[in-house]
């Protein structure tokens, strides 16, 4: 695995860089060597936040946590990344087994812009990828959002899912 460390008000250190490797090497096995994952540190107000994403051929894993202690900020994001493969082990199997990983190039063309209006709009580019109303659940479940837009294969449509206030999810299909 191929790791890329960034740091946000404070230095990152070899000590934390070490602990990271060490702590995400019990996940390596899930992944391929090419996978790519990057650790964010940053301390804001006391808080030591790590958030660790972690991309493979299009699906995406991601864990934000925050502590007094930067070293159990890292025990905690690898617990949550873990537990992401734990409950959707048969949904990510099933997807393997589809070829769904043998796209040879995924786009991480992400860029923010905030620009100075009346609103503070923060924008992102992004890569849309086609696939089910299921795989789209499971990829909004993995990163920790509450919505994901993605490519209809039926309708050759972008549709957004969502999280609902039940815990139900949502599915939004334009009309023209």
């Amino acid at each position: 695995m191929k790791y890329v460390f960034v740091g946000k008000n404070i230095d990152v250190g070899n000590r934390l860089k070490e602990r990271l490797v060490k702590k995400v090497g019990k996940l390596e096995k899930f992944f391929n060597p090419e996978t790519e994952a990057t650790a964010t540190f940053s301390i804001v107000r006391n808080q030591h936040i790590l958030e660790l994403t972690i991309i493979q051929n299009g699906i995406l894993f991601r864990g934000e946590e925050h502590s007094d202690d930067m070293y159990i900020s890292i025990d905690k994001v690898v617990d949550v990344i873990e537990r992401q493969i734990r409950k959707n082990k048969t949904r990510l199997a099933r997807r393997i087994y589809d070829n769904a990983f043998k796209s040879d190039e995924y786009d991480d063309d992400s860029s923010y812009i905030v620009e100075e209006n009346e609103y503070s709009v923060r924008s992102k580019k992004f890569h849309i990828e086609p696939m089910t109303v299921d795989e789209a659940i499971l990829q909004m479940n993995l990163i920790g959002h509450m919505f994901f837009v993605f490519l209809n294969p039926d309708t050759k449509q972008v549709n957004v899912v969502y999280k609902r206030r039940d815990e139900s999810y949502g599915l939004l299909e334009p009309e023209y």
